[in-house]
């Protein structure tokens, strides 16, 4: 209870990836089912939890920014998630060290810390029924998608990432507990699950692809058979964040068929062979331009979408030209750059060949000016077809409605305007004629 007696409210920030907003929705579950409010604002908020972001230097800035504010809004700060768990070579907590009137620090994937804390400085209301709060748990996502998390930390060591050191190795979710999950969100009228993780192809390779059961069936703990089963449940399934191995090439069937979308997010982060080595990357660009192919022949409407980086340690014009003929030549449907930028603790700041912030950005800049003309090239080719749309916000006055394609993730890829004479709403499935494109959005009609 909150000191007059009422029931106490708690506040939230959540930043960084996917994978953070979904430790946040758990952390909000929980807190609901125990009987606390959500609090809508700092100004009613009795405390604030901030999920924070490590991954580069500017969401640390970020991060620290929002753990300001929040203090200067509302004082009673509890910070949890990547930055929470930093610490500076002395082994002190990095956030407490330039926060130190936060009321708690922990890390990732720390529910339980996270809970006590709040318990601590906000005591329990009461212990309402569990079925206070629907099974699938309390989402910040709109109704209509969801994000399933499958596995936690990642096993590779890039040198430009400190995900590792933050969240640990690899550890896979049982397989009976995902989908156990992901019928939950579609029984509570989730349309699309999007399937997220830090290496989401490695799934159940650190508990060597183990048996579990789901209905008293036995399924294996692996992609293929986690996708085989997602693509039952009759909502749209998304793989995100597969690294290009080739047991990724036995779901591309399932996509072909229907069962999944047909939709590849694959971080090749570059495409040059001494540039993946300095990044300690698991690929190739030659094995990458076949394996890109070979998923073509066998779902020729198969969306690939990557991330790539500009302006790594030592990169050389031609390494980055070299980069932009992989752009050419693959023809990716969605694209995304960053200009390298140093995290702290990261093996890459100690490479030789660091290049000016200019250097950087003007890459990423020439990077993505390539990638735009691709993108308005693909987006041509779809003009007179018919795609099947997700509606996300019903039509405003002028009639348009905005939804994505099934080669559309929320937030990070195109969208489509779609004119309607009726109204829709959001998780609404309309079929659309495509009628224009801009660089990276379509335009079309209902049919």
């Amino acid at each position: 209870m909150a000191a007059n007696g009422r029931i106490g409210k708690v506040g939230f920030v959540s930043l960084g990836c996917p994978k953070a907003l979904v430790d946040t929705e758990r952390v909000v579950t929980e807190l609901r089912a125990e009987g606390y409010l959500i609090a809508a604002d700092y100004k009613e908020a009795d405390i604030v939890i901030v999920n924070t972001c490590a991954f580069i230097d500017a969401a640390v800035a970020e991060s620290l920014e929002a753990i300001s504010e929040a203090m200067r809004e509302n004082g009673r700060v509890i910070v949890t998630g990547c930055l929470g768990g930093k610490t500076e070579e002395n082994g002190e907590n990095w956030v407490r060290s330039r926060v130190p009137a936060v009321l708690g620090v922990t890390g990732p994937d720390s529910l339980e810390d996270t809970l006590r804390l709040v318990h601590q400085n906000l005591p329990r209301p009461h212990e309402p029924f569990d079925d206070l709060v629907p099974a699938a748990g309390l989402k910040l996502t709109p109704a209509h998608y969801a994000y399933l998390k499958i596995s936690e930390g990642c096993s590779h060591h890039c040198t430009f990432c400190i995900i590792p050191s933050l969240r640990g190795d690899l550890v896979s979710r049982p397989i009976g507990s995902v989908l156990k999950e992901a019928e939950n969100l579609v029984r509570g009228g989730v349309k699309e699950l999007l399937v997220i993780s830090q290496d989401t192809a490695a799934y159940g390779l650190d508990v060597r692809y183990r048996t579990g059961f789901v209905g008293g069936r036995p399924v294996k703990t692996k992609m293929l058979d986690l996708a085989r089963e997602l693509g039952d449940l009759g909502a749209w399934v998304r793989l995100h964040y597969v690294y290009p191995y080739p047991s990724v090439d036995e779901v591309i069937p399932l996509m072909a068929e229907g069962r999944i979308l047909p939709y590849l997010d694959v971080p090749f982060q570059h495409a040059h062979p001494d540039v993946l080595k300095a990044m300690k990357r698991p690929a190739s660009a030659e094995k990458n331009l076949e394996r890109i192919r070979a998923w073509r022949e066998i779902c020729p409407d198969i969306t690939i979408r990557s991330t790539f980086i500009a302006g790594f340690p030592g990169e050389t014009e031609e390494q980055f030209e070299y980069l932009l003929d992989f752009l050419r030549e693959a023809k990716l449907d969605r694209v995304g750059c960053f200009a390298y930028s140093p995290v702290e603790g990261a093996a890459a700041n100690a490479l030789p060949g660091q290049l000016p912030d200019e250097v950087r950005e003007e890459r990423r800049n020439r990077f993505m000016q390539v990638q735009a003309e691709i993108s308005r090239e693909v987006l041509a080719r779809k003009i007179g077809s018919v795609q099947r749309v997700l509606i996300d916000e019903s039509e405003d006055e002028d009639g348009v409605a905005v939804g994505r394609t099934t080669a559309d993730a929320p937030d990070i890829d195109g969208l489509i305007y779609v004119t309607t004479d009726r109204h829709l709403e959001p998780g609404n499935f309309v079929d659309v004629t495509v009628t224009a494109n801009q660089e990276y959005d379509l335009i079309g009609r209902i049919v």
